[in-house]
């Protein structure tokens, strides 16, 4: 029997996004395996990827935008073979959903349509505030009545979409517990460290609890490490930047023994998929975090973590956990074992297979 067709649309290369990689990407073997065959199709390619974000570039920033929008419309020719087509977060980044639009209602295709934050509300790169006059935030809500499914990752926003759309299902992103997010945190190390993983348009959020590290530091000794895609501009007593790779991801955040997640309490910050968190707790490294949106889903206050609003409970709970190895094992071995039952590869495959049957 012929094997079932489908696309994957997406808006960077293979290996380059931890959105697509964790919500596409990490099934592409899962689908292999249920007889599908998967393309897919990125608006940017590897050259344009490695300069869209930087500062400055603009018109080659422009030639790439062009260069995108002409390969979705050669694409539409080649469509007629898929089964089912996934697109994660929009067909292109800019302007109206006109692609989505002929996908739909002009080809007839089914799509199911994903995101994993709050992308209704305008948020713009630092090094892109051009691109915000053609960002459309109403094309959220319009793709999604469109779509034959909606896949989210979080209630809020499976919550946004069921406005729109009433076939929508909760799909979390998710870790390979078994062959990727298996090397675990050391905890009997003499000198602690504390880690954060993330973009670098996501470093502001770490920057409110600078002050709480800054003072734990004039009475401990410990670490602090960034694993980004940017050296941060901030400056922190023991501080190592490590440039993030697929290759150095899990083993450079093992080394760690406490993972933090601050967060802003604002609608953006509610989008969120709390992948950080899914990423501390898979390796057995307790969390500290800010209690807002899945935040508060992921982390059990006290069991695999702590969540925690002011910067007393900041510095309280972080103290607690540089203090206490014997509580660090336990949160980490708890923390561990919640993410395997509720956002692994392994126990989310049925769910994400549903999105395509």
């Amino acid at each position: 029997m012929a094997k079932k067709e489908i696309l994957f649309i997406v808006q960077y290369p293979e290996h380059t996004s931890p959105s697509q990689r964790f919500r596409f990407e990490l099934y592409k073997e899962v689908l292999a395996n249920n007889d599908y065959n998967v393309t897919i199709w990125p608006f940017f390619n590897k050259q344009e990827h490695s300069i869209i974000y930087k500062e400055g570039f603009f018109l080659f920033k422009v030639v790439a935008f062009i260069k995108g929008y002409c390969r979705r419309t050669i694409q539409l020719f080649k469509l007629n073979k898929f089964y089912t087509i996934l697109i994660l977060r929009e067909a292109a980044p800019i302007g109206p959903p006109i692609f989505e639009w002929l996908y739909i209602k002009l080809l007839k295709k089914k799509v199911v349509y994903d995101f994993d934050d709050a992308i209704w509300i305008p948020k713009i790169s630092e090094n892109n505030k051009i691109a915000e006059l053609f960002k459309n935030g109403n094309r959220v809500k319009k793709i999604c009545k469109w779509a034959h499914k909606v896949s989210c990752g979080n209630e809020y926003l499976c919550n946004y979409a069921k406005q729109y759309n009433k076939n929508v299902i909760f799909n979390p992103t998710c870790v390979d517990a078994e062959n990727k997010h298996n090397q675990f945190a050391n905890h009997d190390v003499k000198r602690v460290t504390i880690g954060w993983t993330g973009s670098f348009s996501t470093l502001i959020y770490f920057e409110a609890i600078i002050p709480v590290l800054e003072k734990l530091q004039l009475k401990y000794s410990f670490d602090v490490k960034i694993i980004c895609n940017k050296k941060p501009s901030f400056k922190l007593t023991n501080l190592q930047y490590i440039e993030w790779s697929e290759e150095n991801e899990v083993s450079e955040l093992a080394t760690c023994q406490i993972g933090v997640m601050p967060l802003t309490n604002d609608e953006w910050s509610e989008g969120k998929s709390g992948f950080k968190l899914i990423q501390y707790l898979a390796l057995k490294i307790p969390a500290v975090s800010s209690p807002v949106g899945v935040n508060k889903k992921i982390i059990e206050h006290g069991i695999n973590g702590y969540l925690c609003n002011t910067q007393e409970e900041w510095y309280q709970k972080i103290e607690l956990l540089l203090l206490d190895i014997d509580l660090r094992k336990q949160m980490g071995e708890v923390g561990r074992k919640k993410i395997v039952a509720n956002y692994s590869l392994q126990s989310n495959t049925k769910n994400f297979l549903q999105l395509i049957q």
